[in-house]
């Protein structure tokens, strides 16, 4: 979540501790002729003097957001007469039918009616709170306050930023998801919602409360962001721009090893994102990274095609994965040795790839049950890192989509759109980075971040195999990375440094996990370095390529073939993983009957 200061609600919240600050003697006072104000003394004009209690006790007791309701429309000498008809703050909200009965004038005023109507439910606020999902009538008020309605770039129109009473200075992103017609259903939504609330982390927008109004979920998580990676590689940032060059090229390294942990961090939970591209990639105006979109939610009804998501997704989610034998990334390394001339790189391709006459959408296949989810999160992260480096290199953008595209273009009603998806042009892929390699070979003497990009392409390269089980788990991903980044990049202590074992984590992120059953903690500590020689060479069978470090001898760059025990179902994504059941926060002082969800998320009981 963000934190603004100097930020502050420019709208009046008229919750309880409000209304007892406000309406004291001298506030209603105030608002009364002083025949009216004498009159607050007199002992009720009804009860047959079986009470002497006052107007002033009654307004003080059980009558301060009526009258507050009357200031506001300019008859609060009506609160005499609303006291001698016995009204008092437990009736509201009053139904609309009922508004007459409290004869505020002479002869009715159905303008004024519908104005108490629907003033009385700015004093009858439920607020948000943290962990709770609340079900919001259509006419009740939501105490926020959008603070921020301008369209972050890479972002869908459904996304805006909030703040909440009680929380002064700290700006909230809050999506909008329409429920029906096309969309979720609200038990989906709230099925959704379940599964991320206990899931909190720096680098992840985390899920903070969520309600349901007028027909549209809502979801509102830390972290706000002011520009996403889609918008940040078309036009970087000012905020950016104005860092010094070394502080730019260590931060978007610092960032590559940030979403490699965050996305250990899931996989070490069993979860996956299932959605990692560009506009899920967020950013602050501070250079904080962070992934979004853990509903995965796109904006777009079911029957719409995301071309983002096709483009980083990986094969399986789209194509029948073949086997490992036939249709792996590569047979050699495909980036250059370090050593190796750049005019004979030395790479091979063996693949069979998918045809391209036909349109995406016609050639989605419905998931594979022992596909793993969390190997389809690698490649796309695979795709992200490569989009990274590249910028590194300032090879980035349009022109990367452009040679992607460049052999492969699928008909479609207009004319030829090319299909410039990373899984389906992986051959121009190969060459993209073994250009990056050479590129970033020329500026190695200007900065030793540019020593550790051929070794990171090589991983990169096996995050972006074609088959599933040929990738490395993100464990590996994020061991490898951390010994380029501190024996390559000159980076000796990264931002994010965990290592997750068994749910434990170690680190510098102050990274949190609420406990699902009670038993469970998150953890904290120390932070806990990986050993310089920790990597392992345990044999894949692969053929690796060579590099210098920075003390001039060779080293080998080889990920090694992972031994995974997985589920056959293999882990759910964030979006769809069951958690802890909500339970609705309950209407205090409601006349109609509210849902609450029991036991079961799917099921509805009301009382």
């Amino acid at each position: 979540m963000a934190t603004s200061p100097n930020r502050r609600h420019s709208t009046m919240w008229w919750d309880n501790d409000t209304i007892d600050r406000t309406v004291t003697r001298m506030f209603v006072c105030s608002h009364l002729i002083p025949e009216e104000i004498e009159r607050l003394d007199r002992t009720l004009g009804f009860g047959d003097g079986l009470t002497d209690g006052t107007y002033w006790e009654w307004i003080e007791q059980k009558a301060k957001k009526i009258f507050l309701i009357l200031v506001e429309l300019k008859v609060p000498d009506q609160i005499f007469g609303v006291i001698d008809d016995s009204w008092d703050d437990e009736d509201l909200p009053i139904a609309r039918d009922q508004v007459e009965r409290l004869a505020l004038t002479p002869t009715r005023d159905n303008k004024l009616e519908q104005e108490f109507y629907e003033r009385q439910f700015c004093y009858l606020l439920r607020p948000l709170k943290k962990g709770q999902h609340m079900i919001y009538e259509d006419t009740e008020v939501v105490p926020l306050e959008v603070i921020d309605k301008k369209h972050v770039a890479g972002q869908t129109p459904f996304f805006d930023k909030v703040m909440l009473p009680g929380h002064s200075g700290t700006i909230f992103s809050r999506v909008k998801m329409p429920i029906g017609g096309g969309y979720s259903s609200q038990e989906d939504f709230l099925f959704e919602v379940n599964g991320i609330r206990n899931i909190q982390n720096d680098h992840l927008a985390s899920y903070w409360a969520s309600y349901v109004q007028q027909g549209y979920g809502y979801a509102l998580f830390t972290n706000s962001a002011d520009y996403t990676l889609k918008g940040f590689l078309t036009t970087t940032p000012a905020c950016f721009k104005n860092l010094e060059k070394q502080v730019r090229r260590r931060q978007v390294m610092e960032w590559i090893h940030c979403l490699i942990d965050t996305i250990c961090f899931l996989h070490n939970r069993g979860l996956s994102h299932g959605n990692i591209k560009p506009s899920t990639i967020l950013f602050t105006s501070e250079s904080h990274i962070f992934v979004s979109d853990l509903l995965g939610y796109t904006g777009l009804d079911r029957n719409s095609f995301d071309k983002e998501s096709y483009d980083y997704a990986a094969p399986e989610q789209w194509f029948k994965p073949s086997s490992p034998a036939s249709s792996s990334f590569h047979r050699r390394g495909t980036i250059p040795s370090m050593t190796a001339s750049p005019e004979s790189p030395n790479y091979t391709t063996s693949r069979s790839a998918p045809d391209s006459s036909q349109h995406p959408m016609a050639m989605m296949y419905a998931p594979t049950p022992h596909l793993s989810p969390q190997a389809a999160d690698i490649f796309s992260l695979g795709c992200i890192i490569l989009d990274l480096l590249s910028f590194l290199v300032k090879k980035h953008g349009r022109p990367f989509a452009t040679h992607r595209a460049a052999k492969h273009k699928t008909p479609s009603r207009g004319g030829a759109v090319p299909d410039s998806s990373f899984h389906r042009n992986l051959s121009q892929v190969e060459s993209w980075m073994t250009q990056l390699v050479k590129d970033a070979q020329k500026k190695e003497k200007d900065d030793p971040v540019f020593r550790g990009i051929a070794p990171m392409l090589h991983i990169v390269e096996h995050m972006l195999s074609s088959h599933p089980t040929d990738r490395p788990d993100a464990q590996d991903v994020q061991t490898r990375m951390y010994k380029i980044l501190t024996d390559h990049c000159g980076i000796l202590e990264p931002h994010c440094v965990h290592q997750y074992d068994n749910g434990w984590d170690f680190g510098m992120a102050s990274l949190k996990l609420d406990a699902i059953d009670g038993n469970r903690r998150g953890s904290g500590g120390s932070g806990r370095h990986y050993p310089r020689n920790s990597i392992g060479s345990r044999g894949s069978g692969r053929s690796s390529s060579s590099g210098q470090d920075l003390q001039g001898h060779q080293e080998t760059f080889q990920v090694p073939r992972i031994s995974r025990t997985r589920s056959t179902r293999g882990p759910p994504s964030i979006a769809s993983s069951r958690g802890p059941v909500h339970t609705v926060a309950p209407k205090e002082a409601w006349r109609n009957q509210m849902a609450l969800w029991n036991t079961d998320p799917r099921t509805m009981c009301s009382w």
